[in-house]
């Protein structure tokens, strides 16, 4: 494991601390969650656009064409 020296606004440390308490863990674990997160949607939003790229709009257009046209059920008005 790898130490990390930050500094922070004691603005901010006041709401991580702040943050950590409502989530009820100590604040080195809170940074940690917060950081995992952010590099999965960083991941994850990298793998989506690279899909995205090798789509066929094609293929997918000529998959809806078989779709029924139907009425929207009630409530999805």
């Amino acid at each position: 494991m790898t130490t990390l020296n930050l500094t922070l606004p004691t603005s901010i440390q006041r709401h991580l601390q702040e943050m950590a308490d409502l989530d009820g863990v100590p604040v080195d674990q809170f940074v940690m969650s917060a950081v995992t997160e952010k590099i999965s949607a960083l991941t994850a939003e990298t793998y989506l656009r690279a899909r995205a790229g090798r789509a066929d709009t094609a293929a997918f257009l000529s998959i809806l064409d078989r779709v029924p046209q139907r009425a929207p059920l009630a409530g999805d008005e």
